[in-house]
């Protein structure tokens, strides 16, 4: 037993020795040698330049401006006299800069462990450096470096969509090299969603150094991959034109223009923000500014907004009855203005105080029966209801390439009692079948559930047409439906906007083309019992007033486009909204979308603003 010790102690012992010259004769000299080729070496990164942003016919949305940014060489004291003799010199040369912010930069950066130069002024323009470049190249403690900063050409017009970008922060420094490097990053938008390809790949440059840290061999380089641009399916001429249309009625709200296949030829929500104050870093009294405004300009409405569909919701209502009990659309219903449920005196109103007496499908859309969807709802039940619902888009994320995007609500009674821990009521079922009470959506979710009734298949919406050189590729799910139901329901939208009672009639009948289309009213206050005669909207405050919807498609025989207008608390869907939609249309025939264009329109404007 005590030789078998001995000889344990005799191997650890040993072993440790070897363990022990293997770090100090191996393992050591590998770090040591690390240590002295960095000592000998120095590896600096070349920026990529940001990609681009064009739109369909190639007008950029987001460009790169070149400049120079200024940056002054490390290990000088605080109040060293030749510190300040630089500061000086800058400010004498460029009279914006600001001595005590440079001052400041510097202390934070300057360490003796640092040997880069510190960058002071981010970004000084061309045509302002080229007189002064001469004299400040002459000091060694001054480096002048190319640089390029974002620049959107067309400003409020495509904010929502371009997005902006702005310096990055620690957390995204650690998590993207080349974030680390140039210090910018996509912060909204498409500069966020596509930041990983637009801001493309680091290059970098190893040379050989002196103890002084002077560059005296060039042992390898290798170029950055950038220039990595996007092109849109937006129509930048489309966008303008529809936000001037919105300014000039000085209305806030949505428009979302759409072809069938997906593709976003615009999307505007109404009133934006200029994307060129967040570049270098945006004021406190501009953001202010933006967070006090009651029109919500910094939010992106068309997939951050969500508001009850109102009316907008009934076709694809009466498609969910299709499928949640069959054979419940054969059968009329009477509409006296109002229904009661059980015992209660609670009145289910109808917009139509007087009623529409016997309505089927067609008819329930053509005029918009709030009865008829009451009655229908009843039979098939919410989770049936909302279960269709959702698979046909309105609840859920629409998967556009745009980040955040917020899912709406179209609530069953799983979910009421995840969210309020209380069951459902009948009641709400009624209210909720025409589009009020929970159900919440997006105006890019109604646009999209409008091109499912178009066409049969459900899009995923996109903003990118190219990305990288490569083309997007469109995707979609066909639903099947009933096909005379769905026939039926087609021709209640041709009929809302082309037969007389229609809701949108009055707006969308003189169009050069066969719009289809739905109108909706949704309201934001609930009104009581006790009045028989409601205000009207404009006899309301502002914000009590309903919001007011139209959605479309166009042509009614061979869909191309859709065009899904929300002007928020506009009162009624086919007076507020529809004027703007038939302006959208009146655009589109004009600019050859649907078409080879008659000589006599192509050169007049029909009073619509360009």
């Amino acid at each position: 037993m005590r030789y078998k010790l001995v000889l344990l102690i005799f191997l650890l012992f040993w072993g440790l020795m070897i363990a022990r010259l293997y770090h100090v004769s191996i393992k050591s000299n590998f770090y040591y040698e690390k240590l002295a080729r960095d000592n000998i070496e120095r590896k600096q990164y070349i920026k990529p330049v940001r990609g681009e942003i064009t739109d369909l016919h190639g007008n950029l949305l987001a460009m790169n401006q070149i400049g120079f940014s200024i940056s002054i060489k490390p290990h000088f004291k605080q109040n060293d006299p030749r510190l300040l003799k630089v500061v000086d010199t800058l400010v004498e040369t460029f009279p914006d800069l600001n001595k005590t912010v440079m001052l400041k930069v510097y202390k934070k950066n300057n360490s003796p462990y640092n040997h880069k130069y510190i960058k002071v002024v981010d970004f000084i323009h061309y045509p302002e450096m080229m007189g002064a470049y001469p004299k400040l190249s002459l000091s060694d403690a001054i480096k002048i470096e190319a640089e390029t900063k974002r620049y959107y050409p067309y400003g409020r017009y495509a904010a929502h969509i371009v997005g902006y970008t702005g310096r990055s922060n620690k957390k995204e420094n650690s998590k993207d090299p080349v974030v680390n490097e140039v210090g910018k990053v996509g912060k909204s938008g498409l500069e966020r969603y596509y930041n990983k390809i637009l801001e493309g790949e680091l290059g970098y440059e190893v040379t050989k150094v002196t103890a002084t840290n002077k560059a005296v061999e060039l042992l390898e380089k290798v170029p950055p991959k950038d220039n990595k641009n996007i092109q849109l399916n937006v129509d930048i001429d489309l966008q303008k034109m529809i936000y001037e249309r919105f300014k000039a009625s000085k209305e806030v709200g949505v428009a979302v223009v759409m072809r069938t296949n997906g593709e976003v030829l615009a999307a505007v929500s109404y009133p934006s923000y200029d994307p060129n104050l967040f570049v270098g870093g945006i004021s406190k009294k501009d953001w202010k500014a933006l967070q006090d405004d009651l029109a919500k300009p910094f939010t992106n409405k068309f997939i951050h907004g969500t508001y009850p569909p109102g009316s907008t919701i009934k076709m694809g209502m009466a498609l969910a009855f299709s499928k949640g009990l069959e054979g419940v659309l054969d059968s009329s219903e009477f509409c006296k203005g109002f229904i009661t449920l059980g015992k209660s005196k609670h009145k289910f109103r109808c917009w139509s105080r007087w009623g529409h007496g016997t309505v089927g499908l067609r008819r329930a859309i053509r005029e918009s029966c709030d009865v008829y969807f009451y009655n229908k709802s009843l039979k098939v039940g919410i989770d049936a209801m909302a279960r269709n619902l959702r698979s046909f888009g309105l609840g859920v994320k629409t998967g556009v390439d745009l980040p955040r995007e917020y899912s709406g609500v179209i609530p069953d009674k799983a979910w009421k009692m995840r969210r309020y821990k209380q069951p459902w009521y009948m009641g709400e079922t009624v209210i909720a079948a025409i589009g009020q009470g929970y159900d919440l959506v997006t105006p890019l979710q109604v646009a999209r559930y409008t091109a499912l009734i178009a066409t049969s298949n459900l899009v995923t919406p996109r903003i990118a047409r190219k990305v990288d050189g490569n083309l997007t590729r469109p995707k979609a799910k066909h639903i099947h439906f009933n096909p005379y139901y769905l026939s039926e329901i087609r021709k209640g939208m041709y009929d809302v906007c082309n037969i007389k009672g229609g809701t949108a009639y009055r707006t969308m009948r003189d169009l050069p083309i066969k719009v289809a289309g739905k109108t909706g009213t949704s309201q934001v206050t609930s009104i009581p019992q006790n009045v028989k005669k409601r205000l009207k909207e404009d006899q309301l405050a502002y914000f009590h007033r309903s919001h007011a919807w139209i959605t479309t498609y166009a042509p009614y025989r061979d869909p191309k486009f859709v065009v899904t207008v929300l002007v928020e608390h506009g009162g009624h869907g086919g007076s507020t909204a529809g004027p703007i939609a038939a302006d959208i249309y009146r655009w589109l025939y004009r600019k050859g979308y649907f078409g080879k264009v008659p000589a006599k329109l192509s050169g007049t404007d029909n009073n619509v603003t360009q």
